[in-house]
């Protein structure tokens, strides 16, 4: 964990192509709710396949995260839109919330 933590501050503050956008926008919703269904369906996943609650609610987080974090890497070479620290703070709300969601539907 603790290597990835590194490898991906590394990775991240390397970003010279930031974007130029606001915090609000259709594209705020649709990385909040992609993020959202993306971590509920990693922990339902992950559950399904015999890993425990808590294990099978990091890996539903992180997948998500990670997709997100790997969609601003896409977004910050030339050709793309630029890296968004706002996309990925709606990515990581997003994940948070269908954690939680999954978690509500499981009690």
């Amino acid at each position: 964990m603790r290597y990835f933590l590194l490898m991906s501050c590394l990775v991240l503050c390397g970003c010279s192509h930031m974007a130029q956008d606001s915090w609000s926008g259709q594209d705020k919703a649709q990385h909040f709710l992609a993020s959202a269904m993306l971590s509920a369906a990693g922990n339902e996943y992950a559950q399904r396949q015999g890993v425990s609650h808590d294990r099978s609610a990091a890996y539903g987080l992180m997948f998500s995260v990670s997709l997100g974090a790997s969609k601003e890497l896409w977004d910050s070479r030339p050709a793309g839109s630029g890296w968004s620290w706002k996309d990925f703070a709606w990515d990581i709300a997003g994940a948070t919330a269908g954690y939680s969601l999954w978690q509500l539907a499981e009690h």
